[in-house]
This record gives structure tokens, C-alpha cells and sequence, in this order.
């Protein structure tokens, strides 16, 4: 169904190597006009080479397609920028998010007990905030270890998910090359 937004992906990242303008269908501008929030990843070798993505759908997800294709491979300050001889070593994954919905629990044990695996998750205190899509349940041993990646990522101590946090959590849809 979404295998058009994987081909507009590639021909982003292509474009900017070849200097030529991105052309977008009135197809895929009519088909995927609605906003939406995506995430875009880039894996070589399968492991990660960037990922950039939106939270909040403030466009066209087309547009936020693109804008995060682009973004991913030459914006993620984690990675140097992608280089024209990896473009064909690289998978690209597109995660479309459901509108986050905030978690309401007393403690961190309630939290616990109702976070899914299934599920992304998106922590915030403060002006700290991280979010990891719902895949990265695969690489951790459980919430507690995925909770605690998550408040390091945001910049927090690793034990700040038993405090008072804001959760909010979102599902995804995912096509992938």
C-alpha cells in the first residue's frame, strides 16, 4: 500500500546527489495529502545509519516523507552525512504515526503494567523529551531497560521514568524496502 512512499524516499535521498529536482506525481500528492507524521530510517548493513522523523503531523505526510528522507540521511547529527557511494548499501523504513495519546497512570509501577510492546513511546519533563518507535521493543530486555534508554536519550537520569513524567504513546505503521 505505502510502497509509493519508499520509492519517493529513495528518489529524495537520489535527488540531492544528482542535482536534479524532485518531481512528486499529482498521484502521490492526491494519495498521501492527509497530515500525517512519519519517521524515516536509513539502515546499512542492518544497523542503524539515521533516523529523523515528526511527532505532530503538520503536513502532507508526501511532504513529511520527503522532508525526513532528506533530513535522515544527511541531517542526523549522530551519523555524518550519507555519501553517494552507501545509497545503494542502504534499507529505507518509513514508520507513519497515530496521533500520540497521552498516558494516564499513579505510579511507575501502573506505568509498567499498562505500557505495550507494541506501542511507541514519547517521555517528557521539563523541556527534556525522546521518543523511540515501537521496533526498539526488540532491542531492549523490557520496560524497565527501555524506559531508563528512553530518559538517557532525552537527556534525563536513567531513573527519572519513576518520577513525575509525562507518557504519551502512538502506534505505527510501517513500510520498509
Amino acid at each position: 500500500m505505502m510502497k509509493e512512499l519508499l520509492k519517493l524516499a529513495r528518489e529524495t535521498i537520489e535527488s540531492y546527489f544528482s542535482r536534479k529536482e524532485l518531481k512528486i506525481s499529482d498521484e502521490i500528492k492526491k494519495k498521501y495529502s492527509d497530515k500525517k507524521a512519519c519517521f524515516v530510517t536509513l539502515t546499512k548493513n542492518n544497523q542503524l545509519r539515521g533516523c529523523i522523523g515528526s511527532l505532530q503531523p503538520k503536513q502532507e505526510l508526501y511532504k513529511d516523507v520527503i522532508d525526513n528522507a532528506h533530513n535522515a540521511a544527511f541531517q542526523d547529527p549522530r551519523f555524518s552525512p550519507l555519501e553517494k557511494s552507501e545509497l545503494e548499501k542502504i534499507k529505507i523504513e518509513i514508520s507513519v504515526l497515530s496521533i500520540p495519546k497521552k498516558m494516564i497512570f499513579k505510579d511507575s509501577n501502573d506505568l509498567l503494567n499498562k505500557l505495550t510492546k507494541k506501542e511507541g513511546v514519547i517521555i517528557k519533563k521539563g523541556f527534556y523529551s525522546a521518543t523511540y518507535l515501537p521496533q526498539v521493543w526488540k532491542e531492549v530486555n523490557g520496560k524497565e531497560e527501555f524506559l531508563s534508554s528512553l530518559c538517557v536519550k532525552a537527556g534525563l537520569n536513567e531513573d527519572a521514568w519513576k518520577d513525575k513524567i509525562e507518557v504519551f504513546t502512538y502506534h505505527v505503521e510501517i513500510v520498509k524496502e
